[in-house]
């Protein structure tokens, strides 16, 4: 059950914890890597479980029903969909987390709840960009470079209101995030505060810096 400030009257809060990846980047499911004495996804399941009513877990097939999740698709958000058809229907606010994201908290959890909660369709947690960023097109000419005080790096959890995600992804469409189909379908979405320690595990070079600042040692 949540805890303290994200209790909400009237609210139901469930969370997609997303861990079905393969890895291609990584070089294998990093979500089953040991960061201290667990496994990456396990930090994430934990903190969802603190900061929800319930948590669906989607994962790989050939582990799913070991592991008592749901079996992903093909794609991150074909995996969504299978999450949000094991979501209870009295569900009134859906998080979505990336299982390699071990350490957001309840803060994270709290923040974008409460965005929601307050009148949003959706709310995600970013950071701004520290980097100029190009854009280009296929032949690598750069096409147009963006003001850098109207970007954000976007993490996750990300929580919606629960009949508009599920619309959303009833239209069965792609996107690296789901804030991305809320948005497709004339969504509100509105940012709030994210953590630069909410880093998302891409590289073993990520995992290397997750386990030194697991033992606090970065």
């Amino acid at each position: 059950m949540p805890t303290g400030e994200l209790r909400r009257p009237g609210e139901v809060i469930w969370t997609i914890v997303v861990a079905a990846g393969a890895g291609s980047r990584f070089g294998g499911p990093k979500q089953f890597e040991t960061l201290g004495d667990r496994r990456v996804m396990d930090w994430a399941v934990e903190s969802a479980r603190e900061s929800s009513d319930g948590v669906v877990v989607v994962l790989p097939a050939e582990v799913a029903a070991r592991e008592g999740g749901v079996a992903g698709g093909g794609t991150r958000s074909e995996s969504v969909r299978r999450g949000l058809a094991a979501v209870p229907k009295n569900a009134t606010i859906i998080c979505v987390h990336d299982a390699a994201r071990p350490f957001a908290n309840e803060d994270d959890f709290r923040r974008v709840i409460e965005a929601v909660a307050s009148g949003a369709d959706g709310a995600v947690p970013a950071i701004p960009v520290a980097d100029t960023i190009k854009m280009v097109d296929d032949t690598g000419q750069v096409t147009r470079t963006p003001p850098r005080g109207s970007l954000r790096a976007v993490q996750t959890p990300q929580a919606f209101r629960a009949e508009i995600l599920r619309r959303a992804h009833a239209a069965r469409g792609e996107g690296t995030d789901d804030a991305s189909l809320v948005e497709a379908e004339g969504g509100k979405v509105v940012v709030v505060d994210g953590e630069v320690l909410n880093r998302k595990i891409t590289t073993r070079d990520d995992l290397e810096w997750a386990r030194l600042q697991h033992r606090g040692e970065a």
